[in-house]
């Protein structure tokens, strides 16, 4: 007799621990025999449709464009020592990202509900496959995204009110808690406040592109490489591209909140597509402008790759300007991930996958 594969012998496991809890087995959804359109028209009813077009594009350029793109250029330098394969690597990485998004807009239109990708793993492969992404999200994805990028916030915070480890640690808990309080008080003032910060950051981005642009006209672009022995390799093509996927991340983040958004087989596939767009041409001119001011060698070594650019071109003022840009950016992307995860939560309990209470809405603000 043939012994069971490990993991069958997880998926048993994860059955009988919810059946334990009183959670329906998995594999026999009350769902199953419902359309998406059904099960979006139950659903919906218990939430606001407040999310438009503006919206969710503003979540997608909003949740990707976080903290990454002043850091991350040091490290695909380390790993491409040439201009021409630091911008491959940028524009590249932001292809695939829409290559990405576009998938992921074929899914939203099939089931435009929401918890998107917990949604479709349940949908595509089964029901234990959607809880263990939903469960990773819970303990370790989510909440560790939300905790990382809030304390970038009170550290580019503390460039204009020096503040102790404690003070760091506070002020992040702070954000977290008013951004929270902001998301329960309806799906409506979220998505306001994150179209609100999300166009700050870019019209900050383009200001900065068109300023180093006119300041550096006629410049040519650091061109040497980084040493008399350095070139490019597949492998630090392959890491470059790892790093730079890593900036682009958050893109799916929009189809959680599916059941919130007016026509969302409509709407969500085109701010995917959009926002996409959007942050791979403001990566793609940012970079650029990094590549004028800093030589290589800068740019490889530097912890801080958005405030020195800044200081090159504007500057002592500019490390204080790049702090401010990056507070909005970072408080602007802990909003956008705090006003979608939930929903993956919600789904997940509609389904039977949670504690019924993870499914339940506020009677008068409907979250």
């Amino acid at each position: 007799m043939s012994m069971p594969s490990n993991g069958c012998i997880c998926c048993s496991r994860v059955i009988r621990l919810l059946r334990s809890l009183n959670i329906p087995a998995l594999g026999h959804s009350h769902t199953a025999n419902i359309s998406p359109l059904q099960v979006t028209e139950s659903r919906g009813a218990m939430l606001q449709k407040s999310l438009g077009l503006s919206h969710t594009t503003a979540m997608v350029v909003g949740t990707i464009i976080g903290a990454s793109i002043f850091v991350q250029p040091s490290e695909i330098t380390r790993q491409m020592p040439t201009v021409g394969g630091i911008l491959l690597v940028w524009i590249g990485a932001g292809a695939l990202s829409i290559c990405g998004a576009l998938a992921c807009a074929e899914l939203a239109s099939a089931f435009p509900r929401t918890g998107g990708v917990y949604v479709y793993l349940t949908e595509t492969y089964s029901p234990v496959v959607g809880f263990l992404w939903g469960w990773a999200m819970f303990w370790i994805m989510h909440t560790g995204i939300i905790a990382a990028i809030a304390m970038v916030f009170a550290r580019y915070a503390a460039v204009f009110i020096p503040m102790s480890d404690m003070g760091l640690r506070l002020t992040a808990v702070g954000l977290i808690l008013v951004l929270s309080a902001v998301n329960i008080f309806g799906v409506r003032h979220g998505g306001r406040v994150q179209t609100i910060f999300t166009a700050a950051k870019v019209a900050a981005i383009v200001l900065m592109i068109i300023a180093g642009a006119w300041l550096t006209w006629g410049q040519p672009m650091s061109a040497a490489p980084i040493g008399a022995e350095a070139s490019v390799t597949l492998n630090g093509f392959a890491l470059a591209m790892v790093a730079g996927l890593f900036a682009y991340g958050g893109w799916h983040m929009v189809t959680f909140t599916a059941g919130e958004t007016r026509d969302a087989a409509t709407i969500i596939p085109r701010a995917l597509v959009i926002g996409t767009v959007i942050v791979t041409a403001c990566y793609a001119g940012l970079n650029a402008i990094y590549l004028r001011v800093l030589p290589l060698e800068t740019l490889r070594a530097s912890t801080r790759v958005a405030a020195d650019a800044a200081d090159a071109l504007l500057g002592s003022g500019g490390a204080g300007a790049m702090a401010v840009l990056v507070m909005v950016s970072t408080f602007g992307a802990v909003n956008g991930i705090i006003l979608t995860g939930p929903r993956v939560y919600y789904s997940m309990a509609q389904d039977g996958l949670l504690f019924k209470w993870f499914g339940e809405t506020h009677p008068r603000f409907q979250t």
